[in-house]
């Protein structure tokens, strides 16, 4: 394989999909030399198949909002790859969402859920729908017309949706109790359900508290821990809240959040009522974190500017992709950060991360790095199929083995000779390897 030839093919198949190329483009670097040293992979054209959905579902969603006036909104499902079990990933409502950017969501996940050593395959979804601004009874009709298009398709073995961005527990809750009338049973065909209905007890922290685990396993190759470290988070939703709960409790102190208006900086650490005033700040659905420092007004709001240029030890970009650009990059490394940890998918660009590998700096890529979601997703998948809520600690204690795991099987494949650790690497070989090994024995279909 050549990856250059094969990339300008696969441009030429999906011109415009950035997004999606983005992610192709940064597996197939990492695993060329695997891929090429093992022959029956060319031969069975695994990387001509694994880059094609299995399938995509496009669909129209009509609402009618309070005053009765009709919208009509696009709904996407991609099933990417199920070779080691049902289709598995998110569903995005944001009026960003395109079929790019579905489709890089959907690729990583492949490998991602791989990671977490669970029988999930990789899928996601979503709509351009915008839940912003919208009435709860308007975001209870949006869901109920989306999976009335979209039931059919999905089922707890066969392609099980998550929450993402502008889908939390209240969407999935309309989106259940819609599945569970048209198809007459109750099943675990979604995640991120009601601890009271099926949820798993820490799922919405999961992302984050898997991130910050991450984190200290690469920080513990330096002799180092998260204990006594400042960190700069971005982002101020679900994954942002776990990643600053579980870095406190391990004894760091978080100094900013972020939100598309600027970012904030609280000199003072992030802690006590201020976690729980993220919650709040997130409940308004108005996208913004300025307010913070109304209510803490010891905290700086920098707007327009990303946490990027603040002085920490660690990084945990936490908010969408593409938000740390090689400037970013470059500010963190003369500041003297040590780790950069991925707790979105895919927030740095390929430049940034040449940066961090040109200056040796430890960096933790998205889809191992926030693994921790989805493998909560998988812990609830398992309880849903035993019947049973397992307690909140048994929970954490299995998420952080996941993520000890996938760390390890990183470093098992992304050492280089002079013992650096390159984690896109290692996360790409390893994510790849048991699913094109799943796919060689399953024959070509």
């Amino acid at each position: 394989m050549n990856v250059d030839k094969f990339m300008n093919d696969l441009e030429k198949k999906h011109p415009g999909e950035v997004e999606f190329l983005q992610a192709v483009r940064e597996v197939l670097e990492s695993i060329e030399e695997t891929y090429n040293e093992n022959p029956q992979f060319e031969s069975a054209g695994i990387i001509d198949r694994i880059v094609e959905p299995d399938r995509i579902i496009t669909f129209k969603v009509p609402w009618a909002d309070d005053e009765g006036k009709i919208h009509v909104n696009l709904g996407y499902r991609i099933q990417f790859n199920n070779a080691i079990g049902p289709y598995k990933g998110g569903l995005r409502f944001h009026p960003s969402v395109n079929l790019s950017i579905l489709k890089f969501l959907g690729f990583e996940q492949i490998f991602k859920n791989s990671l977490t050593s669970l029988p999930m395959g990789g899928a996601k979804g979503g709509s351009d729908f915008d839940p912003k601004g919208k009435s709860k009874s308007e975001i209870m009709r949006f869901c109920q017309a989306f999976m009335l298009e979209l039931w059919e398709m999905i089922g707890p073995e066969t392609d099980v949706p998550a929450g993402d961005i502008g889908v939390g527990g209240q969407e999935i809750g309309f989106l259940y109790g819609m599945y569970k009338k048209l198809a007459r049973e109750n099943t675990g065909v979604l995640t991120g359900k009601g601890l009271n209905w099926g949820g798993s007890l820490i799922r919405p922290e999961a992302t984050g508290f898997g991130n910050v685990y991450f984190a200290n396993e690469m920080l513990a190759t330096k002799g180092e821990s998260i204990e006594g470290k400042t960190i700069a988070v971005s982002g101020f939703g679900n994954v942002a809240w776990g990643a600053v709960t579980k870095a406190t409790q391990l004894g760091a102190k978080v100094v900013t959040l972020s939100g598309p208006d600027g970012y904030i900086y609280d000199s003072e650490g992030i802690s006590g009522e201020k976690i729980d005033y993220m919650l709040e700040l997130r409940a308004t659905n108005e996208d913004i974190v300025q307010p913070y420092s109304n209510e803490f007004p010891n905290a700086v709001f920098h707007q327009g500017k990303r946490p990027w240029e603040v002085k920490v030890d660690v990084a945990l970009p936490c908010a969408t992709q593409n938000e740390l650009d090689k400037e970013d990059a470059e500010n963190l490394v003369k500041n003297g950060c040590i780790c950069v940890c991925e707790g979105a998918n895919m927030p740095s660009t390929h430049k940034a991360i040449e940066v961090f590998h040109k200056n040796k700096m430890l960096f933790g890529p998205g889809k191992a790095a926030n693994a921790g979601g989805v493998s909560t997703s998988g812990l609830e998948m398992t309880q849903n199929s035993m019947k049973l809520n397992w307690p909140a600690k048994e929970v954490d204690q299995r998420l952080h083995q996941i993520m000890h795991n996938i760390h390890e099987a990183c470093v098992r494949y992304g050492k280089d000779p002079d013992g650096y650790v390159d984690y896109v690497k290692g996360a790409n070989i390893a994510g790849f390897l048991k699913v094109a090994d799943a796919m060689l024995d399953q024959g070509l279909i």
